[in-house]
């Protein structure tokens, strides 16, 4: 006659395998590092200014930041130049070439030569970010490019909102 296999009698207690649980837990982890971004740059738009749209989602990399709104032109928190009807003031166009600015040359030349910051990565390699309002023309656009590099920062970024 056969006989009916029988689980040893043992305590009441209940054990808990937990390798699938970690298993999926693991899972989880990596699925939410993958899909969790961080930037090391923070970037606040100026009031009243509205950035350009964009599909482009690349994580900015510490730069010099430049801000070109419909009043005023800007190095991090330093004004730099006045802008009047979408435009430069005529004081800070250079009068041997239209499209170079004069004050913004000069700040970011004073950056390049400041011996306390020309180690850092932003400095060395002349990158910029730069914060345009959508309604500024490319002419405004172009000057600033040329003037910057120019000035030794030819690495220039436009910073857009995704989306839009």
């Amino acid at each position: 006659m056969r006989r009916r296999f029988e689980l040893p009698k043992k305590s009441s207690t209940f054990a808990l395998n937990i390798t699938s649980m970690t298993d999926m837990f693991t899972i989880l982890l990596v699925f939410l590092l993958q899909t969790y971004s961080t930037s090391d740059v923070q970037i606040i738009p100026e009031k009243d200014m509205r950035l350009p749209a964009s599909s482009s989602s690349t994580n900015p990399v510490p730069s010099v930041k430049l801000v070109v709104s419909k009043e005023l032109v800007k190095i991090d928190e330093n004004k730099i130049a006045s802008m009047k009807d979408l435009n430069f003031e005529s004081k800070d166009i250079d009068p041997n070439d239209s499209n170079f600015i004069l004050p913004l040359f000069t700040e970011l030349e004073k950056l390049s030569k400041d011996e306390s910051l020309k180690e850092t990565p932003a400095i060395k390699e002349g990158r910029i970010l730069l914060q345009a309002d959508a309604a500024l023309p490319y002419s405004v656009l172009r000057k600033v490019m040329y003037t910057a590099s120019m000035a030794g920062f030819p690495q220039l970024k436009l910073v857009t909102l995704v989306g839009d």
